[in-house]
C-alpha cells in the first residue's frame, strides 16, 4: 500500500535520493525547502531523475518552510494541519553542519544555527505533526542522527567530543554558543545535536508509549557520506577549509574506502521509511557500521553513556519545549 511521507532535507544528499525512490515506487512525497527558488529546482531536478511524468506534480509538494524561523515553522504547521493530510512516515532528516567556523552563526530566534535547526526545528514539527501522524495506521518516525554522537565512536572521538554537561546553555535562554553553557566550536556543536537528536527520539517514543500509542521511533546514522560533487553535506564545512575538506573527503572516500555513497544511504532511508518489519518497532538505533574497506553493515547498535542519560533527555525536551514556546506534553 503506498503512503504519505514527510521528510525533511529532502531537496540534496540522502534526503532526496530517498525521495526518488520514494516517488518512484508510487508513493506521496511532502518535502519541504527552505524558500520558492529550492523548491522550483527541486521540482525541475525529480523530473529528470524520477520515471513518474504528468503525474509528478499529484505526488510531490514541496511547500516553503525556513527550519531555522520559528514563525516559518509554525506557518507550514499551520497550513498543513488545515488540509488535514494523513502523515504515515515523518522522517527528520535536515541537518547542517559548519565545522571550522571560528564563531556562531545564529536562527533568526537568536539560537545557535546547528542547535536551532538539528534539535529545536524536530521537536517543533513533532509537536505541531503528531495528530496527523496518529490518523494513520502504521504510523512511524525517523530521525537521522549520526555516530559522532558518541564519544567511543571512531569520528565521535577525533576533535572535542559530545557533551551535554547539565544543559547551562539551555537553562541560561537565548544566545547561548553551545548547550553545555562553553565556548563555542562547530564541530562540538554539531555533535552535541546529534547526541541531542538520540535523547529526543528516547523521550519522544517514551512519551507516545505512555499515551499508548505505538508508533515506531526509528533513529539511525547513515555513516560518512561524501560525494564527489561540491554538493551535499559537507558543503558549509567546505567554506572554511576547502583544501582540507578536499584532502579528507579523498583519503576517506578514495583511498580508505571508509564513506558511504548517497545513493545506498538513501536506499537505507527509503527502506527505514517503507519496510513492514519496522511496524512494530518502539525505540531503535541503527547505524551504517564500517566493517573494513568498502565493507558496511546496517545494524541495530548501541547508544552513548550520555545518551541512555534518562533525566537528561527529560530536561532536553522540557527546555527546548520552553525555548520554542510550546507544551513539554504531548497529545
Amino acid at each position: 500500500m503506498n503512503k504519505t511521507i514527510l521528510i525533511t532535507g529532502g531537496s540534496s544528499g540522502i534526503g532526496y535520493q530517498a525521495v526518488v525512490k520514494m516517488l518512484n515506487q508510487g508513493n506521496k512525497v511532502i518535502a519541504p525547502c527552505r524558500d520558492v527558488n529550492r523548491a522550483n529546482e527541486t521540482l525541475e531536478k525529480l523530473k529528470i531523475d524520477t520515471y513518474i511524468d504528468i503525474e509528478l506534480d499529484k505526488q510531490i509538494k514541496l511547500p516553503v518552510l525556513d527550519l531555522s524561523s520559528f514563525k516559518s515553522i509554525e506557518l507550514f504547521l499551520h497550513k498543513i494541519n488545515l488540509e488535514e493530510i494523513i502523515i504515515d512516515t515523518l522522517i527528520l532528516n535536515a541537518g547542517l553542519q559548519y565545522t571550522g567556523s571560528k564563531k556562531p552563526k545564529w536562527s533568526s530566534d537568536g539560537f545557535e544555527l546547528t542547535f536551532a535547526v538539528n534539535h529545536l526545528a524536530n521537536q517543533y514539527l513533532i509537536q505541531g505533526l503528531l495528530q496527523l501522524l496518529y490518523q494513520s495506521c502504521f504510523p512511524r518516525i525517523i530521525i537521522t542522527s549520526s555516530e559522532v554522537h558518541n564519544p567511543k565512536s571512531p569520528g565521535g572521538k577525533i576533535g572535542e567530543t559530545a557533551n551535554l554537561g547539565d544543559l547551562k546553555g539551555l537553562r541560561s535562554g537565548k544566545c547561548f554558543e553551545m548547550i553545555d553553557g562553553g565556548q563555542f566550536n562547530a564541530d562540538k556543536a554539531y555533535k552535541d545535536s546529534k547526541l541531542c537528536n538520540v535523547l529526543f527520539g528516547i523521550e519522544l517514543s517514551k512519551k507516545l508509549e505512555s499515551l499508548s500509542r505505538k508508533i515506531p521511533v526509528i533513529v539511525w546514522a547513515p555513516g560518512l557520506v561524501i560525494p564527489k560533487s561540491k554538493s551535499g553535506f559537507f558543503r558549509y564545512s567546505r567554506k572554511y577549509n576547502e583544501i582540507g575538506q578536499l584532502i579528507f573527503a579523498f583519503i576517506a572516500r578514495d583511498i580508505l574506502d571508509i564513506t558511504e555513497t548517497t545513493e545506498r544511504a538513501g536506499e537505507i532511508l527509503f527502506e527505514l521509511a517503507l519496510d513492514t518489519k519496522y511496524e512494530n518497532a518502539m525505540f531503535i538505533f541503527k547505524t551504517n557500521r564500517v566493517l573494513g574497506p568498502g565493507k558496511r553493515v546496517f545494524e541495530e547498535s548501541e547508544i552513548s553513556e550520555e545518551a541512555c542519560n534518562d533525566q537528561l533527555a527529560k530536561d532536553l525536551w522540557l527546555f527546548s519545549s520552553a525555548l520554542i514556546n510550546t507544551n513539554p506534553d504531548i497529545k
